[in-house]
């Protein structure tokens, strides 16, 4: 393969990867705005991101076995198209009962080309160059937290929140017309792959019985849930509570994940001198009492803009620490199952984040302690299946040290 091919194929992959991310990070800012249109509040907007949740989590279960049964390029054109046409009534919804049900099969539109993206790394590339290929993919993917919502506040402050969606319709298009033209099918469709539902979930049953798995699993997914909490509860914080500019809290948004992709960074070199089992462990201790300060001081009222800043930037830090290392153990003991492992863990972390997003919109009290109590709640639920998992499972399967995890 040359070189300039083997950039395309990582740019295009790379994109398609980022599709979700930037469905997520880029209307974020248009929150405000969304509510005014709508005749509602901002609670109710953030109940959009809790449909897009569900619909990444329920879609990530779905195109695995569609991905197996029907080649690689069938399901990502269905997948493709329908993200168009949902982003395209997102652009027209004129309630917000529509825009929620919308972000939902935006969602599942959103996870075909998630989904497609890591399968065909394995397809296309070498496995000695695998990691090095899913660490560029991560490095697109990171680009989505800092850029996204700062374009989306201006583009907000400029066309209105409509013009999100058209962007995202339209970065939904490119990948459609590249995935026509330029992506090779990478894996044949294969007629003796059952899409029976018993085969299937006896597969996802034999992965959540291993006691490694639902360890690492369900710590990974409550630290995931505390992010999706503050990803939900912050254009309310912050915008609506503090009073901050779309613009702003763009920049603000951009700044808290420099705290998570940095700390990630950090993470392989810590690699070199602990195990991952030692640095979740870790983290969820500081996070759990990170958590705790944060809960104390938002609710006796000691913080204000900068401080909220602050204690998030140091929460999220320990995130950064927590989730490659924990989704890493979750799929290490598998061979056979690896894909299944990885599906039931996406989907595990997107059902938890898309209840703890849910938890931030019904239980609004125009203050940041809804957001704050479950971001600690979570952290403290993990150190706790940290504490009993590990009693439970004894030694765990260690993580290859070439082993890489491209976490959504």
């Amino acid at each position: 393969m040359s070189k300039q091919r083997y950039f395309f194929l990582i740019l295009i992959l790379g994109t398609l990867s980022a599709l979700g991310p930037f469905s997520i990070d880029m209307y974020l800012p248009g929150f405000p705005a969304i509510a005014q249109d709508l005749h509602t509040d901002v609670a109710q907007v953030s109940l959009s991101l809790s449909s897009f949740f569900v619909g990444v989590s329920a879609g990530q279960l779905l195109y695995g076995p569609l991905l197996d049964r029907f080649g690689r390029k069938k399901p990502l054109y269905i997948g493709l198209l329908l993200y168009v046409l949902a982003s395209v009534g997102c652009f027209a919804a004129h309630s917000i009962d529509s825009l929620i049900a919308l972000r939902f099969v935006q969602a599942l539109g959103s996870c075909a080309a998630t989904v497609a993206s890591v399968a065909m790394v394995r397809d296309l590339f070498p496995v000695k160059d695998s990691a090095k290929v899913f660490a560029l993919l991560s490095l697109v993917i990171s680009v989505s937290p800092m850029l996204a919502p700062t374009v989306g506040g201006y583009m907000v402050a400029a066309f209105g929140w409509q013009s999100v969606f058209l962007v995202l319709f339209g970065m939904g298009f490119l990948m459609l017309l590249a995935a026509f033209f330029w992506l090779p099918e990478s894996y044949p469709a294969d007629p003796t792959y059952s899409l029976h539902p018993k085969p299937i979930l006896t597969n996802f049953w034999t992965v959540l019985k291993n006691p490694q798995f639902f360890t690492y699993a369900f710590t990974g997914a409550m630290t995931f849930g505390g992010l999706l909490a503050y990803v939900s509860g912050s254009p309310l914080v912050f915008m609506d509570i503090f009073g901050v500019s779309g613009q702003h809290y763009g920049w603000i948004f951009a700044l808290l994940s420099v705290g998570f992709i940095g700390s990630s960074q950090v993470n392989s070199w810590v690699l070199r001198y602990y195990r991952s089992e030692q640095i979740v462990l870790v983290a969820m201790v500081c996070q759990s009492v990170i958590g705790l300060v944060f809960l104390l001081g938002t609710t006796l009222g000691w913080f204000g803009v900068e401080a909220t800043v602050g204690m998030l930037f140091l929460f999220l830090c320990c995130l950064g620490f927590a989730n490659p290392n924990a989704a890493a153990l979750s799929i290490a003991p598998f061979a056979k199952n690896a894909g299944s492992a990885a599906a039931l863990m996406g989907a595990t972390q997107m059902a938890v984040g898309a209840l703890a997003s849910l938890g931030v919109s019904l239980f609004n009290t125009h203050t940041a302690v809804p957001m704050v109590t479950i971001m600690a709640a979570s952290a403290l639920l993990a150190l706790l299946i940290q504490v009993v998992g590990r009693r439970i499972m004894g030694q765990p399967v260690a993580v290859a040290e070439d082993a890489a995890v491209l976490v959504h």
